[in-house]
């Protein structure tokens, strides 16, 4: 259950020649990739580019009647693996995920085909998530595709240039026998936009043809002595045809502007900033003209020496306007001028940062020290300009009603009882457990890597390490990587893995052990059955909102005697599912007349104490405090919003915590039965009289 329809986009998907398209710019790709004659789509969900897999999972009706394979990959590798059968085979196929860290995953698959090389096209459309809004450690997959010999575009974040990528990033792959990436940034995946659409094409050499006909090639098998020709028709052919393609082609633009003693080289993904900068500068205006001539860089990886001396040619400098580091393209230009021995001055990480998002505003500055214009007051402050405004700072953190928020609290509480613990944590919505009010967890190193991390503290028996990892990653990696390594080992630790029953953190997609509907897929698999199967014995069960059984098995899997590793499968169902799930069957309950009934969550003022502990043990964003009604007591009490979802967990971290009676529970019954209504007349009637019994006394 993915965390939005997508019925509309879906419709879109069949619009033909003659019609526009208009949407985000992730979903104007997948529209494009159906227009491209794709073969198979694969990919695993991460931002920004968890629409793409969630609209063609919908869409699997139009797909069918193309021809079209499509699979939700288990892994990153797992879909780099898929695009094996274009080195064979003259099929065009897609893949998606989350870079870098996805593109690391799928590193060896990756290798392996870059050096074998394809005959159809293969493109791999990456989520370059990198900035201050990315969720990982901050690399760029510029060194993956130079490492590679794989090409790399970047384009300019305009709904028709990106379209236009994605069948020139087709094209190129063909005539240079070599896998293309195709990068973009979150902000340009969710801006949105309008193409004339094409009409669909089915594939004109489909995955059952190639059934039909199999066909082999030692050369292009990974082994020696095949991969020492390989390397060599890399360099030697594939390069310099990848070259005369993004050049007879124009892939890479060049703005001309009336000043020639300057110009600037942008990666095309940033060329909206850019250009914005200069608006701000006065040397442009806001529709991407410049008085400064700009050479966009719509493919960043092969440049085009010839392309690059004609541009610099003249002029005194310019400037390489490259985000991240180490700055490649900058001593790529370097290099390609001395060659060609051009004197014109490079600049860039000299004016720019050398590490960090360019923003706007960033880039304004460099520009500013590049052209020397710092200090001239006629020109308007960015931050005096509307949308400019720095955000503030938002932590990320659980949602109201996550079912993980009490495991964690249950941890909290058992760690006041038996001493702090060394808790791996791992990625996915558990990784939140390493900000307040939880503060656990030493390290995050992968996607089902939590038990991994473990392996060298796995103790003697009497000092356990804790590992975390949620169902996600125990899908993806965590199965092999952790636990079958763990039992293998014999390492003595506890390791909880959190079932909510999607991959949460990336929108609500379904995994293997989802437990809702899910057409043509095999969910509903048992994590305890896998965690047996490959020889764990100790395995518990436990629901996490039940906080009394969850410590009780807590505390008997850090203090038994029994050896070996320890499992705790901690079930509670993603609270952002199930409110999507259960809010479309209460409202159609509501117009129906039947009875619906809601809980709620409140805070008796009177009760309070003012200390607070059920906020700092659970930090629900629901849970906050407000002042007293009570004039005579100044401390602020605990209150309890109208965002609140009816868990119940903040009553039962405070109970688990032996601390107050504040917490009451509020039900509401819309349409409710008769006995409801006589129950309902009969309370009012004997708490009146209790009322009026005490006013007489």
């Amino acid at each position: 259950m993915a965390e939005r329809s997508f019925v509309s986009e879906v419709a879109q998907l069949r619009l033909g020649e003659g019609d526009t398209f208009r949407g985000e710019n992730i979903l104007a790709v997948t529209k494009a990739l159906l227009e491209c004659g794709v073969a198979y789509i694969g990919g695993y969900q991460g931002a920004p580019v968890s629409h793409l897999m969630d609209v063609f999972a919908d869409a699997q009706p139009l797909l069918d009647e193309l021809g079209v394979r499509f699979e939700s990959s288990a892994s990153e590798a797992t879909a780099a693996a898929m695009l094996s059968a274009s080195i064979n085979y003259p099929l065009r196929g897609a893949v998606t995920w989350k870079s870098t860290v996805g593109t690391n995953v799928a590193s060896d698959a990756l290798s392996n085909l870059a050096s074998a090389g394809v005959r159809g096209g293969a493109l791999i459309i990456l989520g370059e998530d990198y900035g201050e809004g990315a969720s990982i450690m901050q690399e760029r997959t510029h060194a993956f595709a130079m490492k590679s010999q794989m090409w790399l575009l970047d384009p300019r974040p305009d709904q028709a240039q990106l379209v236009d990528s994605v069948r020139l990033g087709f094209e190129l792959s063909e005539a240079s026998n070599t896998p293309v990436m195709l990068m973009m940034r979150i902000r340009a995946c969710h801006m949105h936009g309008s193409y004339p659409a094409q009409d669909n094409v089915a594939p004109a050499f489909t995955t059952l043809d190639a059934l039909d006909h199999p066909e082999r090639d030692v050369e292009r098998i990974i082994l020696p002595p095949s991969t020492y020709a390989q390397e060599q028709q890399k360099i030697n052919e594939r390069w310099p045809n990848a070259v005369s393609f993004i050049c007879e082609h124009q892939m890479n633009e060049l703005r001309l502007g009336a000043r020639s003693d300057v110009g600037i080289i942008v990666q095309g993904g940033l060329f909206n900033a850019l250009s914005r900068a200069l608006a701000v500068l006065g040397e442009g205006d806001y529709f991407g003209n410049s008085d400064v001539p700009v050479y966009v860089l719509n493919v960043t990886y092969p440049l085009v020496p010839d392309e690059i001396e004609d541009f610099a040619r003249g002029k005194h400098s310019i400037l390489i306007v490259e985000e991240g580091q180490p700055e490649f393209i900058e001593q790529a230009v370097n290099q390609i001028l001395r060659q060609a021995d051009i004197g014109t001055k490079v600049c860039g990480k000299d004016v720019l940062p050398m590490a960090g998002e360019y923003t706007t505003g960033v880039i304004q500055n460099g520009l500013e020290r590049y052209l020397g214009k710092g200090g001239v007051s006629q020109f308007v402050p960015l931050k005096e300009l509307p949308l400019s405004e720095p955000l503030p700072v938002r932590p990320s953190g659980l949602c109201t009603g996550c079912p993980e928020r009490p495991l964690f609290a249950s941890m909290k509480l058992i760690e006041r009882e038996l001493g702090p613990r060394h808790v791996s944590a791992d990625i996915g919505c558990n990784s939140f457990a390493t900000l307040p009010p939880f503060d656990m967890g030493a390290s995050i190193m992968g996607y089902g890597l939590g038990g991994a991390s473990s392996a060298a503290l796995a103790g003697d028996g009497q000092r356990r390490a804790i590992s975390l990892m949620g169902d996600g990653g125990f899908w993806h990696n965590g199965l092999t990587s952790s636990i079958s390594n763990a039992a293998f080992n014999q390492a003595d630790g506890v390791t909880v893995i959190v079932d909510n029953g999607y991959a949460a953190a990336t929108g609500g997609q379904d995994i293997p052990s989802s437990r809702g509907e899910a057409a043509a897929r095999g969910i509903r698999q048992s994590i305890e059955k896998a965690v047996r199967g490959v020889g764990i014995r100790w395995v518990r069960r436990v629901h996490t909102y039940d906080m009394q059984q969850t410590m009780r098995t807590l505390r008997d899997a850090l203090t038994t005697n029994q050896p070996g590793p320890k499992v705790i499968v901690a079930e509670g169902e993603c609270q952002l599912n199930r409110q999507r799930r259960v809010r479309p069957l209460q409202a159609a309950d509501r117009a129906a007349g039947r009875r619906v009934l809601t809980e709620r969550f409140g805070v008796d003022e009177s009760t309070c104490t003012g200390d607070h502990s059920c906020i700092r043990l659970s930090g629900c964003p629901s849970l906050t405090i407000r002042d007293s009604s009570d004039p005579l007591r100044r401390k602020p009490v605990a209150h309890v919003d109208e965002s609140c979802v009816g868990c119940g967990v903040c009553g039962t971290v405070a109970h688990a915590a032996v601390l107050c009676p504040s917490f009451y529970r509020v039900t509401t019954i819309e349409h409710p039965r008769w006995w409801e209504r006589l129950l309902q007349r009969l309370n009012q009637q004997v708490l009146g009289w209790l009322l009026d019994r005490r006013e007489a006394a």
